[in-house]
């Protein structure tokens, strides 16, 4: 991809950082992000990738309106990329999410009315979806055409004895406030981050941009030198880089750089559709955080029972859902379709992820 100019909505971020370092140099990027001046020599300060390089510049929105600021930069543009979305690391109480399912939600409208307003509409449109939304798999992984959908917790969510407790105690308070016919009371057994997922795509699905092809990118944990990697790299540099849970469960991930040569394989490729961008090289926890381990030198790393991740997420104000769900899926659409990924097996990815990081990032000493 080169010579197009390429939105991207919440390009701050971790990912958004890469995918500007990746196609900046050849391309005109626009980044819509929330308190980011239009002025190049402050935005850049806030990214950590000497961006002043790359032909940038950044336009602010609120991620939930048009406004004829950011709405004007579709205007002919090549490709818009919308990453915008809350994090979901942190613990679920009813503000954050709200927040999480309208940081998603409202910012994919504002995007899909922006594009119906121009004369001339992007190529195409990718939004960032994720693989959570195919249910807990220990077996055969979940493809884009036979992937197992459910948004029941039962199907989702491993419990241990704090979450029967937890969910019992919700439902009580849920028949006593509301009854047992109520939304309410029956949301006690929707998994939220299945529900997020769903409620993200639907909204996508809804915008109706006949000029402009849309493609939906189910993304898995992405190894690069941020992100997931940073407390990962901390438990093992402390010793406590063992397994969490049984171990079983699945992690799907892909390396960040096939990340951006996925993008740029499906704008380049006139695709459209949902595509899983994950590598097919799934493993389970267990065998995640050995790799980690021995691609960094640690030979002790203590594991970590249900009950211990449950507590220590409550801790770091976080879930234990996104440590223990098995997610195991499988791009076989873009496989089917000819794309080839870089990094196809963990080890290699993480070590070179690694080459590129200071020792201290990973050693005490």
């Amino acid at each position: 991809m080169k010579n197009k100019k390429v939105i991207i909505a919440g390009g701050s971020g971790f990912i958004g950082q890469a995918l500007v370092s990746s196609f900046g140099g050849d391309n005109e990027i626009v980044i819509l992000g929330r308190g980011v001046k239009n002025s190049p020599g402050n935005a850049l300060e806030s990214l950590d990738v000497g961006l002043k390089q790359h032909k940038l510049r950044f336009v602010k929105w609120n991620a939930r309106d048009v406004e004829e600021g950011w709405q004007k930069e579709l205007e002919g543009a090549d490709l818009v990329i919308n990453l915008t979305g809350k994090s979901v690391n942190c613990r679920y109480h009813e503000k954050e999410k709200q927040e999480i399912i309208e940081s998603r939600t409202l910012s994919t409208k504002a995007i899909g009315e922006a594009i119906r307003k121009t004369k001339k509409p992007p190529l195409a449109w990718i939004n960032a979806a994720s693989t959570t939304i195919y249910r807990n798999t220990y077996g055969v992984a979940n493809d884009e055409f036979t992937g197992e959908i459910s948004d029941l917790k039962k199907d989702n969510m491993p419990t241990n004895f704090i979450d029967r407790f937890r969910r019992s105690l919700n439902r009580n308070i849920a028949r006593r406030k509301y009854g047992k016919n109520s939304p309410e009371y029956r949301d006690v057994d929707i998994d939220f981050s299945v529900k997020v997922c769903q409620l993200w795509e639907q909204a996508f699905n809804e915008q109706l941009t006949p000029g402009t092809r849309k493609i939906t990118l189910r993304t898995a944990i992405v190894i690069d030198a941020g992100g997931v990697m940073v407390p990962l790299l901390n438990l093992c540099k402390f010793a406590l880089g063992g397994r969490q849970g049984s171990g079983g469960q699945y992690m799907s991930w892909v390396h960040m750089e096939d990340v951006a040569r996925m993008i740029d394989w499906l704008f380049e490729n006139n695709k459209e559709g949902i595509y899983n961008c994950v590598s097919p090289g799934a493993v389970t926890n267990k065998e995640f955080m050995r790799t980690l381990r021995k691609v960094t030198g640690h030979y002790i790393g203590l594991p970590a029972t249900a009950a211990m991740v449950e507590v220590g997420t409550w801790i770091i104000g976080s879930e234990s859902e996104l440590v223990l769900k098995s997610r195991r899926v499988y791009p076989k659409r873009a496989l089917r379709e000819g794309f080839r990924f870089k990094y196809e097996e963990l080890e290699p990815a993480i070590r070179e992820v690694i080459s590129r990081l200071p020792r201290k990032r990973y050693h005490i000493i």
